[in-house]
């Protein structure tokens, strides 16, 4: 499988197929970040400059490509996919007030400075440039190449907020009793040979969409597996 397909794969993934373990967490993922690309970014007039900040497989830039003007991925030298790479020292290599959006997926929980992170983020974005955010609440160890962070609601905010940025949108994804759930398959998962994880997942997946279904997005906002939030440039 291609970087191409194995994107396509994470934008759809089947409950069948080799993502069924992820099937309900992808789907609501994407679903959020379509409401978020719909809501802050495809009504904008303007011709929008927009980087993918850790842009892996670019696995959300068919949803996003089509309502900017420019799309940048920008990734550790390592990422043969991305347009630029950071620098030793974590520098994007672009000038100072240059993007209207930068969008970080599940990115920051990867990285070792959070903070260096996005204060990054925030010296390239233009004022009132948008930050499109998502990171884990509650998640299974994944290092890729490491794996350093979790954040609670309130943490998350307090660090975006205090690089610079207003945040005016914020959604948890995956309520606390469906996450034990997921968390629960996940421990068992990779105990299981191979071609018994699919049938793991037809049993678990159901539970967990019934979980999370009975969860009021109030509670999901405070406590969850994925937070997504919107920022502006201060």
């Amino acid at each position: 499988m291609n970087e191409r397909e194995a994107g396509i794969e994470r934008l759809y993934p089947s409950i069948f197929g080799r993502m069924a373990t992820r099937y309900y967490y992808l789907r609501q993922l994407r679903q959020k970040i379509e409401e978020v690309i719909q809501q802050f970014v495809a009504n904008n007039p303007a011709k929008l400059t927009l980087a993918d900040y850790g842009c892996g497989n670019k696995p959300y830039q068919p949803l996003i490509a089509p309502f900017v003007e420019k799309y940048i991925g920008i990734d550790l030298p390592e990422n043969t996919s991305a347009d630029i790479h950071i620098s030793p020292e974590g520098r994007i290599q672009l000038a100072d007030n240059s993007l209207d959006v930068v969008l970080s997926t599940q990115v920051l929980e990867h990285v070792v400075n959070p903070t260096a992170y996005l204060l990054e983020a925030q010296r390239v974005l233009k004022k009132d440039g948008q930050l499109i955010l998502s990171t884990h609440g509650y998640w299974m160890f994944h290092p890729d190449p490491t794996d350093f962070w979790r954040w609670t609601s309130t943490g998350l905010q307090k660090v975006v907020s205090e690089a610079g940025f207003e945040i005016v949108y914020f959604k948890g994804i995956i309520g606390r009793s469906a996450m034990g759930l997921q968390l629960f398959q996940d421990g068992i998962l990779f105990k299981l040979p191979q071609f018994l994880r699919p049938i793991l997942a037809l049993i678990m997946q159901p539970l967990i969409i019934f979980f999370d279904k009975t969860t009021a997005q109030e509670t999901r906002d405070k406590d969850a597996c994925t937070f997504i939030l919107v920022a502006k440039k201060k």
